[in-house]
């Protein structure tokens, strides 16, 4: 309440601008409930759009009075989300009156003690028989779950017949689609962010001649290098040496060497991109997303260190906005983080390569004078389009990676 008794006036939380292309988004996760106090730019709900997930800071500091939209439905942007009382307090919950406690149903038996629950009734009688006219109504062949969904329904051949002549009914596969869940099964639909993911990687598949080639490197000496300079590293600069700016930087280096495999299929031409906009693929708080890092090239180890790092926490905290997400030219995806020791990564249109990292593994290697020695190994695989990367470009690149990554220092001195 305001003060003088008199209720404040509400204020809309609206769902924000989610990018030029996105009209509409999915309510996700509220983080408050009705009646609880909230700050001015606390996250208060989670909506989820096809290419990320965004939480909606409110917009003045009181109370959430009421939740217009619930988990799951589908928004247009600027739509009202909740309503927010302005300076107000939480109301404190009244105590009960004692007669009405006396009333309160008793706590629940604990299992052992709980009576046996009655039988379950008697199944229902199966559906009436069809007249013989629809019987022998011609329909195409229906496989047995949408035969069942249709007894389920009550629905005969002459309703389906009626659907199918108006042009209502969902092809025959639908209904076989939508039929009944068994005992052990659990239907949840999919995410606006995992609808978009897969139709990315189907495109990504239909719409280029995507080949992977292989090769490994010897972690050694970025290894040595992060546990000598590793300390004074993040003392200087607040951030761990990870092996990420390596990477980063390597892949920077073998983009310039090789600028087709920066370069983008559009129609019958090719785009050379002169700037380097790496995306790096993340572990978000709604699945995996790919922020970009600007302008790799410009920027040093540390700078690289820390950029990947705030993207990273953004992306947990559902912070990521579609900025951070647009306008990459080249992504690296770092599948050993969870332990994959090999994979062919699928294309992130409309880029021409990807590069994925895979667990470091000591394994036996040639060494000195043909003897066998233990290194840390990793594979690499470049996944490219063969539309417009020829196959010595795409090898030719990934080597001159692996040559930095093996001898560090080329990076610092150029060569």
């Amino acid at each position: 309440m305001a003060p003088g008794g008199t209720q404040a006036m509400a204020v809309e939380l609206k769902v924000p601008a989610l990018g030029e292309s996105i009209a509409s988004a999915q309510v996700g996760k509220w983080l408050k409930r009705e009646g609880e106090a909230v700050a001015l730019d606390e996250a208060i709900v989670e909506v989820e759009s096809e290419k990320a997930t965004v939480a909606v800071p409110s917009p003045a500091a009181g109370v959430l009075r009421k939740i217009l939209k619930q988990t799951g439905e589908t928004v247009g942007i600027g739509a009202a989300l909740g309503e927010i009382e302005p300076g107000a307090q939480p109301a404190r919950a009244e105590p009960k009156p004692a007669a009405e406690v006396a009333k309160a149903p008793p706590a629940p038996l604990p299992r052992e003690l709980a009576p046996a629950r009655p039988a379950p009734p008697p199944p229902a009688p199966p559906p009436p028989a069809e007249p013989a006219a629809e019987a022998k109504a011609p329909l195409p062949r229906l496989t047995p779950a949408a035969r069942r969904l249709l007894a389920e329904r009550g629905l005969g051949k002459g309703d389906l017949l009626r659907l199918l002549e108006s042009g209502v009914a969902r092809p025959q596969r639908a209904l076989a689609e939508r039929a009944p869940l068994g005992p052990r099964e659990r239907l949840v639909p999919m995410s606006p962010l995992r609808r978009t993911v897969a139709r990315r990687l189907l495109e990504a598949q239909e719409n280029a001649a995507i080949l992977t080639t292989f090769n490994e490197v010897d972690m050694s000496r970025v290894l040595e290098a992060r546990d000598r300079f590793g300390p004074a590293f993040q003392e200087k600069h607040g951030v761990k040496l990870g092996f990420m700016s390596f990477f980063v930087k390597a892949v920077v280096e073998g983009l310039v060497a090789f600028p087709v495999v920066n370069a983008e299929a559009r129609g019958e031409d090719i785009v050379y991109k002169d700037h380097y906009d790496i995306g790096v693929a993340v572990g978000g708080g709604k699945g995996l997303v790919v922020p970009v890092v600007r302008d790799a090239d410009q920027l040093s180890f540390a700078q690289v260190e820390l950029t990947i790092a705030e993207l990273a926490k953004r992306a947990r905290e559902n912070r990521i906005t579609m900025e951070d997400l647009s306008g990459g030219t080249f992504t690296i995806s770092n599948g050993g983080v969870y332990g994959s020791l090999l994979s062919t990564p699928i294309l992130n249109p409309p880029q021409s390569a990807i590069l994925g990292l895979h667990k470091i593994e000591k394994r036996p290697a040639a060494g000195p004078g043909d003897q066998v020695v233990v290194r840390p190994m990793m594979y690499l695989a470049l996944s490219y389009d063969h539309r417009i990367i020829d196959g010595r470009e795409a090898v030719s690149f990934l080597v001159r990676v692996k040559e930095l990554l093996e001898e560090p220092s080329r990076m610092l001195l150029e060569v």
